[in-house]
């Protein structure tokens, strides 16, 4: 595919089944954003080592691990990555992707993940007051997801808040960006299992991916 952004999906999040879930968002961005080239790697294990030299030549780099068992040659691979300044999106798990790096949610991500609320209330998923016109959100209208709510406040003090989440009389930043070594960077503590069913979630996961390999100072 000519010009194609490359995508490479890490799968490792086993509670919230990734590897089925990110199958979806591909069958998706297949059909909706052709442009998306998905590239799929799967962690079987939270100690599978699989190699990432894929990583050499992506535009774009998709978490969704959690807590992974990840040494040596291909973690520092990933932390190259990040530290080259290239274009970064964290779903859900990502604040907490690698046992073995878990400053990733802090330094890159810009996150502050303390663990979240309790299962059972719905979250109502809303943009912030100043951000309903970023590029990440177009077209995303609120929505209602399953999953727990996590804790991430404080945010970094130069992200900027997408959208916010408020489950029973809890509110958290849910969706938020920044600029990471110069690369941009997306994060949402969304994606539960029925989050990838929802349209709404899908095209935030397309934009961000859009968003992020178009580069620039924005955030």
């Amino acid at each position: 595919m000519t010009n194609a952004i490359r995508l490479v999906m890490l799968s490792g999040s086993f509670e919230y089944d990734s590897e089925d879930s990110l199958t979806v968002l591909s069958d998706y961005l297949a059909e909706h954003a052709p442009a998306i080239e998905s590239n799929l790697v799967i962690y079987k294990t939270e100690e599978d080592s699989p190699s990432l030299e894929i990583l050499d030549d992506a535009d774009v780099l998709l978490v969704f691990t959690r807590r992974l068992q990840l040494e040596g040659p291909e973690l520092e691979r990933i932390k190259r990555y990040c530290a080259e300044g290239r274009p970064i999106v964290g779903i859900r798990t990502a604040s907490h992707a690698f046992q073995s790096w878990l400053e990733f949610d802090a330094q890159v991500l810009g996150g502050s993940y303390n663990g979240h609320f309790g299962s059972g209330p719905v979250c109502r998923v809303e943009p912030a007051t100043d951000s309903a016109q970023h590029p990440v959100l177009r077209e995303v209208l609120p929505f209602e997801s399953q999953g727990s709510l996590y804790r991430n406040t404080p945010i970094a003090d130069d992200a900027t808040l997408l959208l916010s989440g408020q489950a029973d009389n809890k509110k958290e930043p849910v969706a938020w960006t920044r600029n990471h070594q110069g690369g941009r960077v997306f994060y949402t503590s969304l994606g539960h299992q029925k989050d990838f069913w929802e349209l709404d979630f899908l095209r935030l996961i397309e934009n961000a991916i859009m968003w992020v390999a178009e580069g620039g100072s924005d955030r």
